[in-house]
């Protein structure tokens, strides 16, 4: 089977309950398509692909499911199609929209047993650790990325031991004013803002590092699912 050289690791029942799992993912850009992806390889059986963007050319340096045949397509649709293509079994529902206060009630939170914050609004982003607290669902949340060049800095920690990162300083600050202090798992980069010219409205990217960071998130989500975090 497809999962073998996976059970070879994992084990049977940990493939059932990978199997068995509800995942969703927000944003499947340059960190998201990778996780997105790396749960679909490991035998998640029900993920839901959250993205209200499209595919345009400045994405064919950094994300997954970027190529030129997907340029103007929805970024949802199209991992659901990357995904069946994998494994036609797996349950994929594609909401093509962009996660903010106006459409909360389009997502229900407690359906899930993990969700991955792969997304780039800090309005969102905090919505959606809200949620997921409230709803007392396991959420880890991607930090920043852009401007980074090293991938070997990226770590996994609660947001109150984050440092560097412009975003976690933002998102630390923020979720404080909401009575949120620690509790938060996120993905973030101790490395500091690389740049070689002047400011940008958008920070610049890599092939590797938002591809990394997305493997990461995965195999925190995996390992938590099968009962292996201790890994």
């Amino acid at each position: 089977m497809w999962t073998d050289r996976t059970r070879m690791v994992l084990g049977d029942a940990a493939l059932e309950k990978l199997e068995n799992s509800r995942v969703a993912v927000f944003g499947l850009g340059g960190v998201g398509g990778y996780a997105f992806e790396a749960l679909v390889r490991s035998g998640v059986g029900h993920i839901t692909a959250v993205d209200g963007d499209v595919f345009d050319e400045t994405n064919l340096n950094r994300q997954l499911l970027a190529t030129r045949e997907s340029l103007g397509r929805s970024k949802a649709e199209t991992a659901l199609l990357r995904a069946k293509s994998i494994n036609p079994d797996a349950d994929i529902t594609a909401l093509d929209l962009f996660y903010c206060s106006g459409n909360a009630d389009s997502v229900d939170f407690s359906a899930y047993d993990y969700v991955a914050d792969c997304i780039d609004s800090v309005s969102s982003k905090l919505l959606i650790i809200q949620n997921c607290l409230q709803a007392g669902v396991p959420v880890i949340s991607c930090m920043g990325t852009g401007n980074k060049l090293d991938p070997s800095p990226l770590r996994v920690d609660d947001i109150s031991r984050t440092s560097v990162c412009p975003l976690a300083r933002v998102m630390r600050r923020e979720l404080r004013v909401r009575g949120i202090e620690k509790g938060v798992k996120v993905l973030y980069s101790a490395e500091a803002p690389v740049s070689v010219g002047e400011k940008q409205r958008s920070p610049g990217s890599t092939a590797f590092v938002p591809g990394c960071a997305g493997l990461m998130i995965a195999s925190e989500i995996v390992r938590s699912l099968a009962g292996r975090s201790d890994v």
